[in-house]
């Protein structure tokens, strides 16, 4: 199978979606799995070999590298200071707030339930513990968990 770009979604080769996904303005790399209930959002990408598992949620601005793992129910954040109305009672709209980016290195496993606020940069082959809520980066090689997250152990 070629790459695809179907509903302002690029698409790899041999990318598995399975249903109720909802995908728009994304990439996916090729071989990747997207599990169902998962929304990733424009400007957020996918990179190879990843497997995003069921009800999680990835938005504008996250950015995934290859061989990712991420468990279910996984929430990234992108706005440090979320408002639904402007200081006139206005609605907000994508001009009214700056995209905060988040980085997952290749290798990186996030458990599920996870919540990873925006900003922060999970390192190479980093492990996020089921239920941690990642606050600040997290060192390539490391094992952190709870809430917020800190290291627990540093892997070979």
């Amino acid at each position: 199978m070629e790459k695809k770009n179907i509903n302002n979604v690029e698409l790899g080769k041999d990318v598995k979606i399975f249903d109720f996904v909802n995908l728009y303005g994304c990439k996916i790399d090729d071989n990747s799995k997207i599990g169902t209930f998962v929304e990733i959002q424009k400007n957020a990408s996918v990179g190879k070999n990843c497997k995003i598992s069921s009800h999680t949620f990835i938005c504008e601005g996250v950015h995934i590298g290859d061989n990712v793992f991420v468990g279910h129910n996984v929430t990234f954040i992108n706005d440090k200071y979320p408002r639904s109305t402007n200081e006139d009672g206005s609605m907000q709209n994508e001009t009214d707030w700056n995209v905060v980016e988040t980085i997952v290195k290749k290798g990186a496993s996030i458990g599920s339930s996870s919540t990873i606020l925006c900003g922060v940069t999970i390192g190479e082959n980093a492990i996020v513990g089921a239920g941690a809520v990642v606050t600040k980066d997290v060192p390539a090689n490391t094992v952190v968990a709870g809430v917020p997250a800190k290291i627990i152990k540093k892997i070979k």
